[in-house]
């Protein structure tokens, strides 16, 4: 896949922002996860891969998972694809401007050492509604690194986890009940599902791939259709629409309730996801 460098600049209506700038006008400490369905009706751009990162191509999972650092950077290039985020970096550290949500840069590492998880602490402590989101298997040891540097851990129930695509059912899914229809669509590489009843919607999904890795993105089944398969349908539903023969892995973030059904499904536990921000108040990334 071909790598562009990513822009130095952001425009939000109509102002000129530095990638160091923060947006601190308006923005109230909310933490919209991984997971938020943006109400913005503007275009997406088409994703442009970070020069400076590296991504692996066609790992198998067990080497991916052997690599953490690089199944980061992978996750975040196919998230900023589903949501039409252009990346940066923050020294060797993926960064994503938030422009949609809280209008505020994310940071993610995997297991920073001390003088790096300082320097992105710092970072996440010009704006209250900057996160730094840490993935590691050492969870005491970042929360008592986020309280030296007077952050809190907003969130710690998450988890990354992936799956070997050649276990999964990758046939067209059809719905038992039929009051429900599935509608899919694609729009500049990401694959949309959406289960409707009617005008309401149901559930839905989506997925963008990144080099043989197929990234997952706000699985979402709303509450009074709960408990009739949705969600698995939804998986399945996205996995026909993108999974050719190129797409050797799946990844996600994944709640609590989210990390029961994806288990049962075959996916297995990379490590867990903390959320770290000034501010007290936030979401759980993969549903928020």
């Amino acid at each position: 896949m071909a790598t562009a460098a990513a822009p130095q600049t952001s425009s939000e209506n109509g102002k000129e922002y530095g990638w160091s700038t923060s947006l601190s006008a308006g923005i109230r400490p909310v933490f919209p996860g991984h997971d938020y369905i943006s109400k913005s009706d503007q275009p997406t751009e088409p994703l442009l891969l970070v020069t400076g990162l590296e991504y692996p191509h066609h790992m198998s999972p067990d080497a991916l998972v052997g690599n953490i650092t690089n199944l980061l950077e992978v996750w975040v290039a196919g998230w900023a694809g589903c949501r039409g985020y252009q990346p940066s970096v923050e020294g060797r550290f993926p960064a994503v401007l938030r422009a949609d949500t809280t209008g505020e840069w994310e940071y993610f590492a995997h297991d920073p050492s001390d003088a790096e998880f300082a320097a992105l602490a710092a970072k996440a402590a010009e704006a209250p509604t900057r996160v730094l989101t840490v993935l590691t298997n050492d969870v005491l040891r970042y929360t008592q690194l986020a309280e030296k540097h007077a952050l809190n851990v907003t969130s710690a129930s998450q988890a990354m986890m992936i799956v070997d695509m050649e276990t999964q059912d990758t046939e067209d899914p059809w719905l038992s009940d039929d009051d429900l229809q599935l509608v899919t669509s694609e729009l500049d590489g990401v694959h949309h599902a959406v289960v409707r009843s009617g005008d309401t919607v149901a559930a839905s999904g989506r997925v963008f791939v990144v080099d043989g890795t197929a990234v997952f993105d706000k699985i979402v089944t709303e509450p009074t259709f709960q408990r009739r398969g949705l969600g698995s349908f939804i998986m399945k539903a996205l996995a026909a629409q993108a999974i050719g023969p190129d797409v050797e892995n799946g990844l996600l973030l994944a709640s609590l309730d989210g990390q029961k059904l994806y288990s049962h499904l075959g996916w297995s536990t990379v490590c867990r996801v903390l959320m770290l921000s000034l501010s007290d108040e936030g979401t759980d990334l993969s549903v928020g």
